[in-house]
């Protein structure tokens, strides 16, 4: 209200027009395909690699067998500089998740499912883990009240541990550890302590832990999660599946049960004794896996022979070329899943394969979001120049990237040197471009564009090899001598020629129309006045002198005013911005012209 004046004097008012909207939190890229274990068609975001190992696992060996995860190695790649990082695993349909039944003597108390579908491999005899044991493994079980034990396939192996009981209080410890190790060195995954039983308490277990289950369901051609459950997880690997208790109140000051207590109406506890008490455990399927591919091949074709574990051939829901579809369709939703890059490791373009087919679908999905970048890679191992550019001929977007050759790396877990496709390392080099610059420079060049990871290029590539490349919009990976494996290249595969055949560009309006909508979010439902486009004026104004200060653009405009909020307009219930941009271009041609001059000539001014 403002302030009555009735005598002569001066009076200040105050008017916020700043409305800085909420900070928007970090945007992160999102890697589609199969892993060791982990939740199926469940986008989860990790922050780091041991996070990254700990929820979908990393490599799997057995034997002169090696199983390697294309996605796993692209999440290395990618969170050297940190997170945010979205997985989704695609996998075996079907399988049944391995879970344990936790006991007071011979009473079940609660039921624990590991969240992950279990691993997408043939767990046979010919896999073993470390100590030449079939999984799922079996541990004699410790001496505890409510019992221990191990429960999970080979690639969801966890045991169990449940100790530190307090009667009196009803409260235990629940400890996960890995499956395989040893008692001498225990490797706790997960410790959940002071667990209660009692809903009242604000450590009961279905909150500390949770209980929820996911299941994707479609409606209208549109893929979607739906969680059922009431406590979300708060573990990144087991759920509760059941909770037998019935009432609160299940311990007596004694120790003893009440009656009624239990859904098999147990009224009495077993004391602790020195025998062994404890729970059952189901390991779940395991699940298959192609086992007939070249070493070094990484591929996901509509053949069976890859190393990946999923056949491109199936099209069921969670496997194949369905599993890819319904991940790359969840990702849609840009108001729930906010990222900025889109990586399919393994997924190689070639025309008439289901491959092709999921890529078509991957770059839709980027155009219809239109804040969303796609990475693919266009060949196999030893496909010349020549085919690059063939298979490149048919992409027509600035939301897309294609690079060439394939490039060594050393895993990390085992030493060895493999080949791998460009997507793999190229969203670590887009990442470490954004984090030392900003996303609208070129990730490319030796200055950004060094693959630190590869140790050699497949191909060293002329520079006759580079410009067939670049002009038919594939994206070098050049090696120069004492420099390394570099990226040499940042065109889109749009074919028109404008500033959006440009990686940096087309980043540039992902990153510019992501904060406007962000910032704008707020603005919906109020009143149509003045003040709302000052509201909008005074939060995208600095942003855009920060992006111009941060050699973002050459120059822009923000219009929202009367010529193009007209009173037709505002009775369509429409609030209409325009954003004039001159993005920043890059030297990528340089050129010098050496003049040689005779003794005596004056040099040109």
């Amino acid at each position: 209200m403002a302030e009555k004046i009735i005598s002569p004097g001066v009076f200040t008012n105050e008017i916020d027009q700043s409305f800085l909207p909420a900070t928007a939190g970090p945007i992160g890229a999102a890697i589609v395909g199969p892993t060791v274990k982990g939740p199926i068609l469940e986008p989860t975001v990790v922050s780091s690699y041991s996070e990254y190992v700990q929820i979908f696992g990393e490599l799997i060996e057995s034997g002169s067998d090696k199983f390697q995860y294309l996605t796993s190695h692209a999440a290395q790649e990618y969170l050297r500089q940190g997170g945010p990082l979205t997985v989704v695993r695609v996998g075996e349909p079907g399988l049944t998740k391995a879970s344990a039944t936790i006991k007071a003597g011979d009473v079940d108390v609660f039921d624990l499912e590991v969240i992950g579908n279990g691993p997408s491999f043939n767990n046979s005899g010919s896999l073993q883990d470390d100590n030449g044991r079939i999984a799922p493994l079996t541990s004699s079980i410790t001496n505890d009240h409510f019992g221990s034990g191990s429960f999970g396939g080979r690639g969801d192996n966890f045991r169990h541990e449940v100790s530190q009981r307090n009667l009196s209080r009803g409260t235990f410890t629940l400890v996960l550890r890995q499956g395989n190790d040893e008692t001498t060195k225990k490797k706790v995954i997960e410790t959940f302590e002071n667990l209660s039983l009692d809903p009242e308490s604000p450590n009961y277990i279905l909150k500390r832990i949770g209980n929820q289950t996911t299941s994707i369901v479609t409606e209208d051609g549109q893929s979607f999660i739906q969680n059922t459950g009431e406590f979300p997880n708060r573990s990144k690997n087991v759920r509760i599946k059941n909770l037998h208790v019935k009432t609160p109140n299940y311990l007596k000051e004694d120790g003893t049960l009440n009656a009624g207590a239990y859904a098999d109406g147990e009224t009495s506890i077993p004391s602790l004794g020195s025998g062994s008490v404890g729970g059952t455990f189901n390991g779940g399927d395991a699940g298959t896996q192609n086992t007939n591919h070249p070493f070094n091949f990484y591929l996901a074709t509509d053949s069976d022979t890859n190393s990946q574990g999923v056949s491109l051939a199936t099209s069921a829901a969670t496997l194949g070329t369905g599993g890819y579809k319904t991940a790359i369709n969840i990702l849609r939703n840009k108001d729930e899943f906010d990222i900025d890059m889109l990586l399919l490791p393994g997924i190689l373009d070639q025309n008439g394969t289901n491959s092709n087919i999921i890529i078509n679908d991957a770059i839709s999905m980027c155009e219809d979001r239109g804040d969303c970048f796609l990475i693919y890679d266009n060949t196999f191992l030893t496909d010349t120049v020549a085919t690059a550019k063939t298979n490149t001929e048919a992409r027509n977007s600035s939301y897309a990237a294609a690079y060439y050759p394939w490039v060594q790396i050393q895993d990390a877990t085992t030493g060895n040197f493999r080949y791998v496709p460009p997507s793999v390392v190229l969203g670590g080099v887009y990442h470490f471009n954004d984090t030392i610059g900003q996303p609208w420079f070129a990730p490319a060049g030796l200055n950004r564009g060094g693959i630190d990871s590869a140790v050699q290029a497949y191909r060293k590539l002329t520079q006759g090899n580079r410009d067939d490349l670049y002009e038919s919009n594939v994206n070098p990976i050049a090696t120069f001598p004492g420099q390394g494996v570099t990226v040499f290249g940042q065109k889109t595969t749009q074919k028109k020629a404008s500033a959006l055949d440009r990686v940096n560009v087309r980043r540039l309006l992902i990153n510019l129309k992501k904060f406007v909508a962000n910032s704008s979010r707020g603005l919906v439902f109020e009143q149509n006045t003045t003040d709302l486009r000052n509201q909008f004026l005074n939060t995208v104004q600095p942003y855009m002198e920060q992006v111009q200060a941060n050699q973002g653009l050459n120059a822009f405009r923000v219009v929202m005013d009367d010529s193009n909020n007209t009173p037709e307009t505002i009775d369509r219930n429409q609030l209409v911005g325009q954003i004039f941009i001159q993005p920043t271009k890059t030297a990528e041609f340089i050129v010098l012209d050496f003049v040689v001059q005779p003794t005596g000539a004056a040099f040109p001014e």
